[in-house]
């Protein structure tokens, strides 16, 4: 995530939806390694953040859009095409992510 966070940065100012642990439990079918609260202040400490909040749902994004007034959402490329119906109030980019790094691969190197 660091490596996608300094690339959108580019973008502008970034306030990151940080997915609540029931969200990722539902997204991922297993619970986050570390809290909400552990991955918001560790998301929070990377300079190109301005700020967090909770993500609770994928489908409330447009809410969210609106709350925080965003003109672009930035998704990693593992969305691709996924939020595109979200271009009517903001600009839908996805970024690539960093091919040689991923959490879930870890997890499972350590379970084996």
């Amino acid at each position: 995530h660091v490596r996608l966070l300094e690339r959108a940065s580019k973008f502008g100012k970034l306030i990151v939806g940080v997915s609540s642990d029931e969200l990722n439990l539902k997204k991922k079918n297993r619970l986050p390694v570390y809290s909400f609260e552990e991955r918001s202040e560790i998301i929070l400490s990377n300079i190109h953040v301005y700020n967090v909040f909770k993500e609770e749902s994928l489908e409330k994004k447009r809410e969210y859009i609106l709350k925080y007034k965003a003109d672009t959402l930035l998704m990693g490329d593992d969305w691709k095409g996924k939020f595109d119906y979200l271009n009517d109030i903001c600009n839908v980019i996805y970024l690539p992510r960093t091919e040689t790094v991923s959490t879930t691969a870890t997890i499972d190197k350590i379970k084996a």
